[in-house]
């Protein structure tokens, strides 16, 4: 085959060796006498900087000084020489000073070769590459002044043999080292191209051992591996079709089952919890109305009494039956959300204003300090029906200071509405049954009020629905209600 993977590793393999050889060559042709000259210049600059802080120190013969020079130009195989003509001082490494001499006056009365190669010029120094025309070596030279006036040479053989091979290892380690660094991502890489896809193919064959017939082989290719992955998709495709009716149907199936049994279930409690939170108004209803039809009080004031607990009763009765079915809905699903951008700030404000009249009514001190607009993304109505759902428990569970505060965080895309009232928190054994449907912790005092135990399992409906969180914490002088809903 044109792209068989003989071929392709065979040109991988060759491609590797031929660009090693050509990147050594080219590397050495190159970059090996100026990384070399280079390094000579770091020294050469080291060494001037040590003898430029001797001078200015006054040090030059202090022998602890004279010692570490001797050393660093030994060291770095530098000869060195000051001339310090006003006080008659020369130091130098050197046994012959003699030939330094003349080379550094030469430089000075600006005789230099012909063939010197200027490396670097400064104020105080000049670097050069130039050949002895007595001895026929190449040297590397620095000359210049101090700011005391004495004058300074420095010279190195460039043709030294024990540097030059210190520092061409030195060279040769960094580029091979670089060198096999890129040669281990090149293997790497075409050996994981290489057992890439055989790993997808085994994993592929044990998915279909086990029936998954919906699994594909996506890494393509031209090669042997290609043209087997691709004969493995046209496998799975044929049984796929199958398979997948199948599974489809047995789905279809598994939904309507669920659904039916749900409905039941739905339909049994919704009745017994009906019947059972109907029975007392109900009983309340006809007692009152038999005492009005049989005249038990007939003066006007008792029969507006049985009358008023009547109308009552009846409002208690007709607000359950509307939350259950509110309730209902949200549980079965049979109404969609309407997702849009709303001002969270706005929809509390505005629920608080209209719950004003039961905040009188139980001399709740409302706590709402929230000025900025807080844009909330989701269902406005719903999310107020929550508000007023916790406003209303906070309301009605009312004690000690009668503070009901309102607050809202935004972190992390999510705005954490709280309201919280202070009063006796709510006992640790009724927290995870609160959400329950007609669930009431104080069963005398919601009765007083005219709860059934709906809210909070509308709000918890809902707030699933949203796919939210939400929850309740107890503090000593109180309880804390809380929601999130995404901001935008």
């Amino acid at each position: 085959m044109k792209h068989s993977i003989k071929r392709q590793m065979t040109a991988v393999f060759i491609g590797m060796i031929v660009f090693f050889l050509l990147t050594f060559f080219a590397i050495n042709l190159n970059f090996l006498e100026p990384y070399y000259i280079s390094n000579k210049e770091t020294q050469f600059i080291r060494m001037y900087g040590e003898l430029r802080a001797a001078v200015e120190g006054d040090l030059l013969e202090d022998e602890t000084m004279s010692s570490f020079l001797y050393r660093t130009a030994e060291k770095n195989n530098i000869s060195f020489l000051v001339v310090d003509d006003m006080r008659g001082r020369v130091v130098t490494n050197v046994h012959d000073m003699g030939l330094l001499r003349n080379q550094l006056m030469g430089y000075l009365l600006n005789q230099t070769q012909k063939d010197s190669k200027m490396l670097r010029v400064t104020e105080d120094y000049q670097l050069t590459q130039s050949k002895d025309p007595w001895n026929k070596i190449e040297y590397i030279e620095m000359w210049g002044d101090f700011e005391d006036g004495s004058q300074f040479l420095l010279r190195s053989p460039l043709e030294s043999i024990q540097e030059s091979v210190a520092i061409s290892n030195r060279f040769l380690l960094y580029i091979g080292s670089a060198v096999v660094a890129v040669c281990i991502v090149l293997i790497w890489y075409f050996s994981r191209r290489l057992t890439d896809p055989i790993l997808e193919l085994a994993e592929l064959s044990e998915r279909m051992v086990n029936l998954d017939f919906d699994a594909k082989y996506t890494s393509g290719g031209s090669n042997e591996i290609g043209e087997l992955g691709a004969n493995f998709n046209r496998m799975s495709e044929k049984l796929e079709s199958v398979i997948s009716e199948l599974k489809r149907a047995n789905n279809r199936l598994q939904k309507d089952i669920e659904q039916k049994e749900k409905m039941e279930q739905m339909r049994s409690e919704f009745l017994g919890n009906v019947s059972h939170e109907l029975k007392t108004p109900i009983a309340l209803i006809q007692g009152y109305a038999e005492g009005l039809k049989e005249g038990v009080n007939e003066d006007p004031e008792s029969r507006d009494f049985y009358c008023d607990v009547i109308i009552d009763e009846a409002a208690k009765m007709n607000q359950m039956v509307r939350n259950l079915m509110a309730l209902n809905q949200l549980e079965f699903g049979g109404e969609d959300e309407v997702y849009e951008r709303f001002d969270l700030t706005a929809v509390i404000v505005e629920v608080i204003r209209g719950m004003e009249i039961l905040a009188q009514q139980n001399e709740a001190k409302v706590i709402f300090r929230q000025k900025e607009q807080v844009c909330a993304w989701g269902d406005e109505f719903k999310t107020e029906q929550v508000i007023r759902n916790y406003l209303s428990n906070a309301y009605n569970h009312l004690d000690g200071d009668r503070v009901v505060e309102v607050k809202i965080a935004v972190q992390d895309g999510k705005a954490r509405v709280t309201v919280f009232n202070t009063g006796a928190p709510i006992p640790e054994e009724a927290l995870p049954h609160i959400w329950d449907k007609f669930y009431k912790v104080d069963k005398a005092h919601t009765r007083e009020y005219g709860g059934n135990g709906i809210g909070l399992s509308i709000v918890k409906a809902i707030l699933e629905s949203f796919h939210q969180k939400y929850g309740v914490n107890n503090y000593d002088n109180g309880v804390e209600f809380w929601f999130e809903i995404d901001t935008v």
